[in-house]
């Protein structure tokens, strides 16, 4: 579903944050793409969701090669994925409810959808209490879950996930992470950017270890270990 093909990404201040990469990426797979800060996980995803063009090689979405994509396609392209950051990016001035439905609203679904559809994928991330609660009212698990709903509301292909974790406690990290699990299992890839080591060797999924912009480590049920 997902190919890179021989990438290298190369910043202005001569920077090489990507070398010559190339991996694949099957439908519904989970993939956990772990490395020390700076080693090139967030560049990859922001690759793949078309923020930035590689120097050279190509990135390839189902039939799509979003090196060569237009600007003109890229709302319709990115529909296609859901996108779970670590500073949350909820709207402060709308509610739990709102926010999940914005995504819907933008993508001009019907009212009756919306009603429909959102509390569906609230209840599946288990805040369909909250969902009358602006942001400032709700945890820090409480508010990625709800990023959690709003990023599956579309039922895209795959959800990249960078470093979603990052902010929270081991408790609330492990229900998250089993969260992830689930939204896998009902079909949708999962593509985590990590440096924890102990969400990666739990879920015993497929890890590709990144050093200096390198792939150095490629293994099914792998293990964080540098």
């Amino acid at each position: 579903m997902i190919y890179f093909d021989k990438v290298t990404k190369i910043y202005p201040d001569n920077c090489v944050a990507l070398s010559n990469i190339s991996f694949f990426v099957g439908k519904g797979e989970f993939v956990s793409i772990v490395g020390r800060s700076g080693a090139g996980k967030s560049t990859l995803l922001r690759l793949l969701l078309s923020e930035e063009k590689p120097t050279k090689g190509d990135v390839i979405f189902e039939d799509i090669n979003i090196t060569k994509m237009s600007y003109g396609y890229l709302p319709y392209y990115r529909r296609r994925m859901g996108v779970i950051y670590q500073d949350y990016r909820l709207l402060p001035q709308k509610t739990v409810f709102e926010n999940v439905a914005f995504t819907l609203e933008i993508f001009g679904k019907a009212d009756s959808e919306i009603r429909r559809t959102v509390p569906q994928a609230l209840e599946l991330v288990g805040i369909l209490d909250k969902a009358n609660n602006f942001p400032h009212q709700l945890s820090g698990g409480e508010q990625q879950r709800a990023v959690m709903a709003r990023a599956i509301i579309s039922q895209p292909k795959v959800l990249l996930a960078d470093e979603p974790t990052g902010d929270l406690d081991v408790y609330t990290t492990k229900e998250i992470m089993k969260l992830f699990l689930k939204i896998n299992q009902l079909g949708t890839a999962v593509i985590l950017a990590t440096h924890n080591r102990e969400i990666v060797n739990t879920i015993q999924k497929r890890v590709i270890v990144l050093e200096k912009g390198k792939i150095i480590r490629d293994e099914q049920k792998g293990r964080y270990y540098l």
